[in-house]
């Protein structure tokens, strides 16, 4: 684990298939992952709405198998921001979603995901704080917990080469800095971490062997020293 603070991107040039490309941590991904040299392409269910800095838009939803395989196909690696449209309910849809994901990157090749999850999973939640542990995560946002858990299953039984990452709540704004690692804890009632922190992490680990069949958690960098 360590502590990061914003800086310049890999030289490493991949084709990237970014999925949930319209929503905020999407676009910051597609337009990140470009100006990093990587060849981006948006998968969005209104393909309208995808980043202009996108080099290619493949519109469809997860569970439509012909249109995923077009954007997932000659790419390297699959960066995914897949989020629920309310955590105050379960998300079949997202689930099955993920499932045809792996399936279609393990016929097609493409090995290298990066998806992202939250950090009040049950195998991260003693790293929050006592509110996170035993009333936001496993009450207030349960149903969401729950379907991550699910698609959280889904990777760590593929034979994909995926990293999980586990941000707390998300704020928008510029990138602060921030820490990450596997067995890194909050510090704060309510930890965050700014969605151009995550993009940036999520950027760099597509690059990286560091957390590959690994789930580290993403907090905002404060003062304390990390070892």
């Amino acid at each position: 684990m360590g502590e990061h603070r914003p800086a310049g991107g890999s030289n490493d040039q991949l084709r990237v298939a970014v999925l949930g490309a319209t929503g905020v941590t999407g676009r910051l991904l597609t337009s990140g992952a470009s100006q990093r040299g990587h060849h981006v392409t948006a998968f969005a269910r209104r393909p309208s709405a995808a980043p202009e800095t996108a080099d290619r838009v493949i519109g469809g939803s997860m569970t439509e198998v012909d249109r995923l395989e077009e954007a997932l196909s000659g790419s390297d690696a699959v960066l995914c921001a897949l989020g629920a449209a309310t955590p105050l309910r379960r998300d079949p849809a997202l689930v099955e979603g993920v499932g045809v994901l792996v399936s279609a990157m393990e016929r097609l090749g493409v090995q290298r995901l990066v998806y992202l999850s939250f950090a009040g999973v049950h195998a991260s939640r003693a790293h929050l704080s006592w509110l996170g542990r035993w009333v936001i995560a496993p009450v207030l946002l349960r149903k969401v917990v729950a379907d991550h858990e699910a698609k959280e299953k889904l990777l760590i039984e593929s034979g994909l080469d995926w990293t999980i990452v586990r941000p707390p709540r998300l704020s928008n704004g510029p990138a602060r800095g921030y820490r990450s690692g596997e067995d890194i804890t909050a510090a704060g009632v309510v930890p965050q971490v700014t969605r151009a922190d995550v993009a940036a992490f999520m950027l760099d680990t597509l690059t990286s062997d560091t957390y590959v069949h690994a789930a580290p958690s993403i907090f905002t960098g404060h003062r304390q020293r990390v070892v």
